[in-house]
C-alpha cells in the first residue's frame, strides 16, 4: 500500500474523518495561523491606545507616536523571548502607515485608514478566491496543516470547508466595512475610533469561530510531506537493497571478469 492509499483509501475517496483528532488538530493550526490571544493584543493594543489619548488631548501627533513606539515595543520583546514575530511586525506596520496617514493629512480618522483598506481587499479577497475555485484560507492553512494544496484535487470536501470558510471570512469583513466607512466620512472622529476599535476582536472571533467548525467536520488533511518523506524513504530502501544484492558491492552497471 503506498502513501497515497493510505491517505486516501484504495478507490480514491478522502479519509473519514476523525472527529476528536480532526477538532483538536484544526484548533491548533488555527491557534497557530491567526497569532492566538497575543496576536490580538498586538494588533488591537496600539489602536486602543491611540483613540485613548487623542480623545484626552486632542494632539494627533503624541497619540500617533505613542502607538507606534507601543507596537515596536511588542515587537522588541517578542525579539528577546525568541517568540514567532510575524503577527508583531504585521501590527507594528500597520501602525506605521496609520500614523504616516495620520500626519501627512491632519486628520486622526486617517490612523485607521490602511487597516479598512485592508480590510476591504481582504473581504473582496476571500470572496474572488471561493468564485474561482481556489479559497484563500485553503492557500493560507494549507502548509500549516501540512497539506498544501492537495485539497484541492484530493480532498474535496476538505476543499468545500475551505470555500466555506473563505465566504464567511470575506461576508464578515464586508460587513465590518459597511460599518467603518460611513462613519469615516460622516461620523465623529472620538465616536468613529472607538467603533473602529470595538469593532477589532468581535468580528476576528467569529469568523476564527466558523473557520473552527467548517473544518473541524471536514475530513482529515492529507499530509503530503509525510507522504513525500515516506516516497523518499522507500526509494533508499530499495537503493540499499539493490546495492546488497550486487555480487561483493560492485557498482550498478560493471560485469566481473
Amino acid at each position: 500500500m503506498t502513501p497515497l492509499d493510505k491517505q486516501t483509501g484504495t478507490d480514491g475517496a478522502a479519509p473519514e474523518p476523525d472527529e476528536s483528532g480532526s477538532q483538536a488538530v484544526t484548533e491548533a493550526a488555527l491557534f497557530e495561523a491567526f497569532g492566538g490571544v497575543r496576536g490580538l493584543v498586538e494588533t488591537t493594543v496600539p489602536g486602543l491606545v491611540f483613540i485613548a489619548m487623542y480623545t484626552v488631548n486632542k494632539d494627533i501627533h503624541a497619540a500617533a507616536i505613542t502607538a507606534l513606539v507601543l507596537a515596536g515595543v511588542m515587537v522588541v520583546f517578542r525579539l528577546v523571548r525568541r517568540d514567532t514575530i510575524k503577527h508583531a511586525f504585521s501590527g507594528i506596520f500597520g501602525v506605521g502607515f496609520g500614523v504616516l496617514f495620520a500626519m501627512m493629512t491632519g486628520n486622526a480618522k486617517d490612523f485607521y485608514l490602511p487597516g479598512m483598506l485592508y480590510t476591504l481587499g481582504l473581504a473582496l479577497a476571500y470572496l474572488v478566491t471561493s468564485l474561482a475555485g481556489v479559497p484563500l484560507l485553503g492557500l493560507v492553512l494549507g502548509p500549516v496543516f501540512k497539506e498544501n494544496l492537495s485539497w484541492r484535487t484530493r480532498n474535496p470536501g476538505r476543499k468545500k470547508a475551505y470555500t466555506r470558510a473563505s465566504y464567511a471570512w470575506g461576508f464578515i469583513l464586508l460587513g465590518k466595512c459597511a460599518v467603518l466607512f460611513p462613519l469615516y466620512f460622516w461620523g465623529d472622529t472620538a465616536q468613529f475610533g472607538w467603533v473602529t476599535v470595538a469593532l477589532k476582536i468581535p468580528p476576528f472571533l467569529l469568523a476564527v469561530y466558523l473557520t473552527w467548525i467548517f473544518l473541524a467536520k471536514a475530513p482529515a488533511p492529507i499530509n503530503v510531506i509525510a507522504e513525500m518523506e515516506a516516497e523518499e524513504a522507500a526509494a533508499e530502501a530499495e537503493k540499499e537493497a539493490a546495492k546488497a544484492a550486487r555480487p561483493d558491492g560492485a557498482p550498478a552497471g560493471r560485469h566481473r571478469r
